[in-house]
């Protein structure tokens, strides 16, 4: 593997595939396509290196939302939310947002991804479709069954060091009817438990660290780092070719892809990328000043998001990891995670959560629960002055959907993001029945030993108007983006079932962007499945269906 720190100068004109974006799904395409070595493969990926500690350690993941292995974006002012401007970190690193999130390895509901077909027109996405590519990734060190799989290269494992306060939170579950579930992504999804994480032997398994570092001795894949993609150049309905430029750079240079190019730059990325090359819908594209190259009215449409809301109580002791934030415990953990791979470093700080009704007639769980293990973990999110716990509550299936628009006709410009929170009237209903839930979990018997009192929202926020003001001032991001360049066959789509964008050649999108629909989980493991089945779709050899009973 040739691997460039934004320099150009050494790396050939032409290539067979070019892959923009080294993040989840781009380190997994480059190291399947490279896998022929008859191929010759590029990766670009305009942030840098994964060198940094954090970037291994677990617990890194609180120091991702600060800023660190991010591009700093925020989202325009949410109408639904009274203005509300929220941080939406989005992966600037080798790696992606696998190498910077909680590392929750969840997969969702067979139905999300049948609705992906039968609503989506996404044929060859279903869920019998696309389990084959779940378990071809994984390396589950536990399951080895209908669902999972052990001899792939995404690591997956369970919390190496829980604390006794996720016991009896999954007691408290019980006491309000909600089931201990140990594998959420087996043959039900609905309960509390642990959650498995993309982690092997106490280390994060990002799809950099599983993937592209064991390929480093390919001489046919090559990778730029810190370099920009500003356009991809079309000539006679094909895309032939990228402009780039590098941090020393002056002058952009032309790289030629013989076969094909890969969009791989996320949910917010990858349009961002189209649209800057003129490839999206002309209107928008004419006010901003960028030449239209191919009229596509889909691209950046159809965002869909996960909204966060939280409480956060303050225990009756020392029960959880705000305590290592002084530096003489932070010392000591650190020693506790080189010498024994065990302790606060060796914790994603949200490995226990969980799956539950907020609409008791909905066709799954539609609100999903992460345990934090502190307070204040993440950017913008209160620290208490005593060891706390937050519960985090996301309503999984929003009717919302927004768009990522471009601020100018400056590539370098942060581009405009507007996910258009609660602009369906249903999602902001089921988001506070997820936060009521939540703090009643929080009240319960089984937790009087480890909570204290809820500080917030507090004893104070008891009215449905209280509820949504609270909710308004500190939901945040669950960092899971996608939808702008879905697949499908209508005029808002952006790609057909072989991520091919319609009416161009030579050029495929596959990240979360293409899913049709948000799925009910993280968006980490569905974005690394995607990624595995576009590979074998660029090279023709789809796995074919599994039973799946």
């Amino acid at each position: 593997m040739n691997l460039q720190y934004g320099d150009v100068s050494t790396i050939a004109d032409a290539y067979d595939y070019i892959v923009l974006g080294g993040g989840s799904a781009g380190c997994v395409l480059a190291t399947r396509l490279s896998e022929d070595p008859a191929c010759k493969v590029l990766l670009i990926e305009a942030g840098g290196a994964d060198r940094h500690p954090f970037f291994r350690m677990p617990a890194g993941f609180a120091k991702m939302t600060k800023g660190i292995g991010s591009w700093g974006w925020s989202t325009v002012p949410q109408k639904h939310m009274n203005g509300r401007v929220l941080r939406f970190t989005q992966a600037k690193v080798i790696g992606g947002g696998s190498s910077i999130n909680a590392q929750i390895y969840t997969r969702g509901v067979p139905q999300d991804y049948d609705d992906w077909v039968s609503k989506g027109e996404a044929d060859g996405w279903g869920f019998r479709d696309v389990l084959p590519y779940f378990k071809k990734a994984e390396k589950n060190q536990r399951y080895a069954n209908e669902y999972h799989g052990y001899e792939g290269p995404l690591g997956v494992s369970n919390p190496v060091s829980p604390l006794p306060i996720c016991e009896a939170y999954f007691q408290a579950g019980q006491e309000m009817g909600i089931p201990f579930n140990p594998d959420f992504n087996g043959a039900t999804q609905a309960g509390l438990g642990y959650y498995q994480l993309t982690q092997f032997n106490a280390e994060r398994s990002s799809t950099s660290i599983a993937y592209l570092h064991p390929a480093s001795a390919r001489k046919n894949l090559d990778i730029l780092l810190n370099t920009q993609v500003m356009r991809i150049v079309v000539e006679n309905g094909t895309a032939t070719g990228v402009e780039v430029l590098t941090k020393n750079d002056r002058e952009r240079r032309l790289l030629r892809a013989n076969a094909e190019i890969i969009v791989s730059s996320g949910a917010i990325g990858s349009p961002k990328l189209l649209m800057q090359s003129g490839i999206g819908p002309a209107d928008h594209l004419h006010q901003v000043g960028v030449p239209v190259v191919h009229d596509l009215p889909g691209v950046g449409s159809n965002l869909q998001d996960h909204l966060d809301l939280f409480a956060i109580a303050e225990c009756t002791g020392e029960h959880t990891y705000d305590r290592f934030t002084k530096p003489w415990n932070a010392a000591w953990a650190g020693l506790q995670y080189l010498l024994f791979r065990q302790g606060p470093v060796a914790s994603s700080l949200f490995e226990t959560g969980g799956f539950w009704y907020a609409d008791k007639d909905a066709r799954s769980p539609d609100i999903q629960f992460h345990l934090g293990l502190g307070s204040g973990i993440e950017a913008g999110v209160a620290k208490m002055q005593h060891a706390g716990v937050t519960l985090n509550s996301a309503f999984l299936r929003p009717r919302s959907r927004g768009t990522v628009r471009l601020a100018s006709s400056d590539p370098m410009a942060a581009p405009l993001i507007d996910p258009n929170y609660w602009a369906d009237p249903y999602d902001r209903e089921m988001s506070l029945r997820g936060l009521q839930m939540a703090r009643d979990i929080l009240q319960q018997a089984a937790l009087k030993r480890f909570v204290l009192e809820e500080r917030l929202p507090g004893r104070t926020v008891a009215s449905e108007a209280q509820m949504l003001d609270f909710a308004c001032r500190n939901a945040k991001t669950d960092h899971h983006p996608v939808g702008t360049c879905r697949i499908g066959a209508g005029a808002d789509a952006v790609v057909d079932a072989d991520l091919r964008v319609h009416g161009l050649k030579g050029l495929r999108v596959a990240d979360a962007s293409v899913m049709p629909f948000i799925p009910s989980c993280n968006t980490n493991a569905p974005t690394i499945m995607i990624a595995e089945k576009a590979a074998d779709h660029i090279r023709g050899k789809v796995i074919t269906q599994e039973h799946v009973s």
